[in-house]
């Protein structure tokens, strides 16, 4: 009887003799995992390694990592950091919060799939902004709108534009600069603020990374800030959860 054969080029493992359970050395692409990575590769290293199979550059690992930082807390506004919290106060552990709040994100309004179609229309239109904006109508939701802005709002927050800024000065920012400088009358066309979404895909487009990477990648990087709220609100009592006010809620003009 053969023994079974493990078929990824990821990882390759030699076994130790003294036991076919005990691996003797691990490599991942290639590189000695604990001999050569650990110690001297960053947690931004490790994951572009995982997800592309090559070590990145400088400027690559420079603004995923800024990416990173940008992503790390939705806040309690954001439905799946919401989700999350509710499991906390709930009395939930860990994972079960962290799989509601991946659940949400993973949704195709504000979530990893609106992110997905966001990059698609900048891999498809991003030569000038009036093609960028047929992209991104082509590819709205049933309600017309455009991946990548806030439907809440016809403004764009100050952290989104801060956010922009800062990744703008990568030296492979090309869509986020066609962004900083179109997003004024995108937002015009459009009738909504752009959103955090938006400049994250903006930012995987220039990272070379395919949309089903971007969306991976979306999800991952909002678990810390997501996990933090969650724990905040575990062993609290309900009465204490942070509900917001009627006040903060937006209303449409025609509502009005």
């Amino acid at each position: 009887m053969s023994e079974p054969v493990i078929h990824t080029r990821i990882w390759d493992e030699t076994p130790d003799p003294r036991s076919p359970f005990l691996g003797r050395s691990v490599r991942l692409y290639g590189y000695d995992y604990y001999g050569e990575l650990l110690g001297q590769a960053r947690w931004i290293d490790m994951l572009w390694l995982l997800l592309t199979g090559d070590a990145p550059t400088a400027d690559q690992a420079a603004l995923l990592e800024r990416l990173a930082v940008a992503l790390a807390n939705p806040g309690p506004r954001d439905p799946s950091v919401h989700a999350a919290m509710c499991g906390g106060i709930g009395g939930s552990r860990p994972a079960a919060s962290l799989m509601a709040a991946l659940a949400v994100a993973s949704g195709d309004h504000g979530g990893a799939g609106e992110l997905r179609r966001a990059m698609q229309a900048w891999q498809h239109g991003a030569d000038t902004a009036s093609t960028l904006a047929g992209a991104l109508a082509d590819l709205a939701d049933e309600g017309g709108i455009w991946p990548g802005f806030s439907p809440l709002t016809r403004d764009t927050a100050r952290p989104v534009l801060q956010c922009l800024e800062i990744l703008c000065a990568s030296p492979l920012a090309n869509c986020l600069v066609t962004l900083r400088e179109a997003h004024t009358g995108l937002s015009a066309t459009a009738g909504l603020g752009l959103s955090l979404l938006g400049v994250a895909a903006a930012t995987c487009v220039d990272l070379d990374l395919s949309p089903e990477q971007g969306e991976a990648l979306f999800l991952l990087l909002r678990l810390p800030g997501t996990l933090a709220h969650a724990l905040e609100q575990s062993g609290k009592s309900h009465k204490q959860f942070p509900f917001f006010t009627l006040s903060e809620r937006y209303e449409p003009e025609a509502a009005r």
